[in-house]
């Protein structure tokens, strides 16, 4: 039996390994060809660039089939890093949809074969009205290359099918040629995080972008007393604020220290109600700025066991953050 066993065992393995073949034989052949495209990079995807770096109004994706989900990711792509872009299905801009572009615009066009038909009207509609054009394909001799102001050709590299039939490597160079153009894009205009989230309110990357600016409690929700305030009082004020802690202030506004739950059970013991605020606090405490992002201060809260942080200016209070505020956003 167990001789049994380890045949079926063996068999299983070899099998398993058989399956991974042509699983790696495929993404080997296409990083292969990002490969080839990165070596063909010349000046032409320079001028691309500037054209789609003085366009005033969007970049126009287009393509049919294959080619056509590639550009949508590329113009999904485009005005999620700053560049305000969108999709044009050529069927449906034969139809009315050439009045989506505009003059202000720039075209970029994907056909692998550079002779889909049904890119003609869009390619005559631009050269009739001088919209900058962009095309990437694998041929320069092609209809619609011949018709760019600036032809992006990709390497003739294999396709991952073994028939040489589906688009495989051709679309995944596509992909990744769309997303050159876009982080280029993105560098050359000095997109910043803050432009990022603004784009991605929802979603994990809008909340892992949230500074605590947007999320302190400050005014009149803010716990403060001064270093000579009485204890009696600065508890009231705990109690009231309902954050388990204070700050403590100077005379000059600058924070001091910081009162817990756990400074009042350390001085339990003292005569606590006859002391002042300085007396009980923990000075020096950790503080944040505010343009701190909420998921590095959650990550300090974790580190330091503490649940909140004061958010400070030139050493002066301007709101505090509780483990809850940054929770509310999405982040765990």
């Amino acid at each position: 039996m167990a001789d049994t066993e380890d045949i079926l065992v063996e068999r299983l393995s070899s099998d398993a390994i058989a399956a991974l073949e042509p699983a790696r034989r495929v993404l080997e052949t296409e990083i292969s060809g990002l490969q080839d495209l990165s070596r063909a990079l010349d000046d032409r995807f320079t001028q691309a660039l500037a054209v789609l770096d003085n366009v005033q109004g969007r970049v126009i994706v287009t393509g049919m089939g294959k080619s056509g989900h590639i550009a949508r990711k590329m113009a999904a792509t485009l005005a999620s890093t700053g560049t305000p872009a969108q999709y044009v299905h050529p069927g449906e801009a034969s139809h009315g949809d050439l009045g989506m572009i505009t003059t202000d615009d720039a075209v970029i066009a994907m056909s692998n074969s550079g002779e889909t038909a049904e890119l003609s009207d869009i390619v005559a509609y631009v050269k009739l009205k001088r919209i900058p054009f962009i095309t990437i394909t694998g041929r320069t001799d092609s209809v619609i290359a011949k018709a760019a102001d600036v032809s992006l050709v990709v390497p003739d590299s294999p396709e991952a099918c073994p028939l040489s039939l589906a688009p495989t490597t051709s679309t995944t160079v596509m992909l990744a040629l769309g997303d050159a153009i876009a982080v280029t894009l993105l560098e050359r205009r000095g997109f910043s995080p803050d432009d990022f989230r603004l784009l991605h309110p929802g979603g994990h990357l809008g909340s892992r972008l949230i500074r605590v600016i947007d999320i302190m409690r400050s005014g009149a929700e803010l716990p403060l007393v001064s270093v000579d305030t009485p204890m009696t009082e600065t508890i009231l004020e705990m109690t009231a604020k309902q954050l388990g802690c204070v700050g403590v202030r100077r005379a000059d506004g600058v924070l001091a220290g910081v009162i817990t739950d756990g400074d009042l059970r350390r001085h339990m013991e003292d005569d606590i109600l006859a002391m002042t605020a300085s007396k009980v606090m923990t000075a020096d405490p950790k503080t944040v700025g505010d343009d701190a992002l909420a998921a590095q201060v959650l990550a300090m809260m974790n580190e330091n066991k503490i649940t909140t942080f004061f958010v400070v200016a030139e050493g002066q209070p301007r709101g505090i953050v509780h483990i809850h505020d940054i929770l509310r956003t999405g982040l765990s």
